[in-house]
């Protein structure tokens, strides 16, 4: 039986301002409803899995939890303490699932599918995942390669004997070409385009990085035997984890094992890593454009145009990318798409918020929205889900007014504790303990007026917290 392993760990830069370090691009909903990692969950129906493994970092396990929740997935999920690549973080998979109470008989080979790739043609995926898995069974490693379609600078190659064979010998991992070999690749018929993606048998790969990177080997082993649950997520020990070397799964074990195979995948794949790769795949208007949300196009062609809190017009374009948020606007040619990284650099450098949370930051509890600051206050846009609640907590710096505008809040203030409905208020003074929950059956929305010499989310002191943060 496999066991689906979802690397969830990555930042999507390229696609700012959409994706951003709190909810990078996995987490979104780019080319459908569902989220990047909801969609990659959904392309396993139809295969016999065991349960899966999601590895993700710990600032996204509870963006991770409510997306599996919404998917009516139930999953192990993995926080890495800090990202390591694709090595260590394949092993902590393998340790999790020699950790089941499996019989090592029904211990399948694990499928590792990072969570924001775009498969088109599902059928044909999973038709590649049977192919692969006779011998993947007799403890060979195989990935799938990409049947290329144009020359691609972007992307690492695999060498075979022949793209057209299906499964067959990875000869060699190839880097990333410049424009001129990349041609080559192509013409050539031998050369993939690499995925990322990977059947083997966990207890081989753990056998395979012992033997190639002992000491990775010995620190995720030992990170992993001193782990911890929490909640519903398990916490491998972050002081041992940190002793592990950064490195991808290709350069610590498959470039080095003797029985790897390639599977040819022609299936409608992109890693969705740019504006243009987005654009490359999502359905066109009969101009060339892509537009989404509250949108105006004139005389506009092969653009993409999204706007998220506001009316977008264009007049007289081609070729752009134009990206409308609450607190940003993406302006850039779509052959630059790759470069937009750069910019994210520069917002860090610069120590703006911008680059790693929205003006909507999403909580285990629901959400908050700032919609409004200045001197010594800030207005907030709060919304609680049904039965959740945040930490008891209180501030040194602030005092804050609560209106209820939609469900019912029940209110712990010092002693007090009562209910509010809609358009009922409450004032909490500064210092004094207090609570938010959502008692009934619908959202609780609410507006939050600050006021203090200090608005800054660390003047939070959690006295009791049901989500045991710190």
């Amino acid at each position: 039986m496999l066991t689906p392993v979802i690397l969830a760990g990555g930042n999507g830069t390229r696609l700012w301002p959409l994706s951003r370090r709190d909810t990078p691009k996995q987490f979104l909903p780019l080319l459908e409803r569902r989220s990047m990692l909801q969609a990659t969950l959904a392309r396993l129906a139809g295969l016999t899995t065991a349960r899966p493994i999601v590895v993700c970092a710990d600032a996204h396990r509870f963006l991770v939890a409510e997306q599996l929740r919404d998917s009516g997935v139930e999953a192990d999920i993995v926080l890495e303490p800090e990202g390591r690549d694709t090595a260590p973080a394949i092993a902590l998979a393998a340790l999790c699932q020699q950790a089941r109470e499996t019989d090592d008989a029904d211990r399948g080979p694990l499928l590792v599918l990072p969570a924001d790739h775009h498969i088109a043609d599902v059928a044909a995926f999973r038709e590649a995942i049977e192919r692969a898995l006779p011998t993947t069974e007799q403890g060979a490693f195989a990935t799938f390669g990409i049947v290329p379609r144009h020359p691609e600078t972007g992307y690492g190659y695999l060498e075979v004997d022949d793209i057209s064979a299906g499964l067959q010998p990875l000869r060699r991992f190839v880097e990333k070409p410049d424009a001129t070999r990349a041609k080559a690749f192509l013409e050539a018929g031998r050369y993939l385009w690499n995925s990322g993606m990977f059947l083997m048998h966990g207890d081989r790969y753990l056998q395979a990085l012992a033997r190639l990177r002992p000491a990775m080997h010995d620190a995720v082993t030992a990170a992993w035997a001193a782990r911890r649950t929490d909640l519903d997520f398990l916490r491998p020990d972050a002081a041992t984890f940190a002793a592990c070397e950064r490195e991808s799964v290709d350069y610590a074990v498959m470039e080095h094992v003797d029985d790897a195979v390639a599977v040819a995948l022609d299936a409608g794949w992109s890693d969705v890593g740019s504006f243009q790769a987005l654009w490359d795949i999502a359905e066109k208007d009969a101009d060339g454009n892509v537009l989404r949300g509250d949108t105006l196009a004139e005389a506009t062609r092969d653009t993409w145009v999204q706007g998220q809190s506001r009316l977008v017009a264009t007049l007289g374009v081609e070729g752009l990318v134009v990206v409308e948020t609450a607190d940003s606007v993406l302006v850039a040619d779509r052959r630059h798409a790759q470069d937009i990284k750069t910019l994210v650099a520069r917002l860090d450098a610069q120590g703006r918020r911008e680059s790693a949370a929205h003006r909507c930051v999403y909580r285990p509890w629901g959400s908050y929205e700032s919609l409004e600051n200045g001197p010594r206050f800030q207005v907030k846009h709060i919304r609680v889900r049904p039965g959740a609640r945040l930490s008891l907590q209180r501030h040194h710096h602030r005092a804050e007014h609560w209106v209820v505008v939609s469900g019912t809040a029940r209110v712990t203030r010092g002693e007090e504790d009562f209910l509010l409905s809609v358009n009922q208020s409450v004032y909490i003074p500064l210092g004094v303990e207090h609570r938010l929950e959502n008692p009934g059956r619908i959202d609780l929305e609410m507006i939050e007026i600050q006021s203090g010499a200090y608005l800054g989310e660390d003047d939070i002191v959690r006295l009791d917290d049901d989500y045991r943060r710190g």
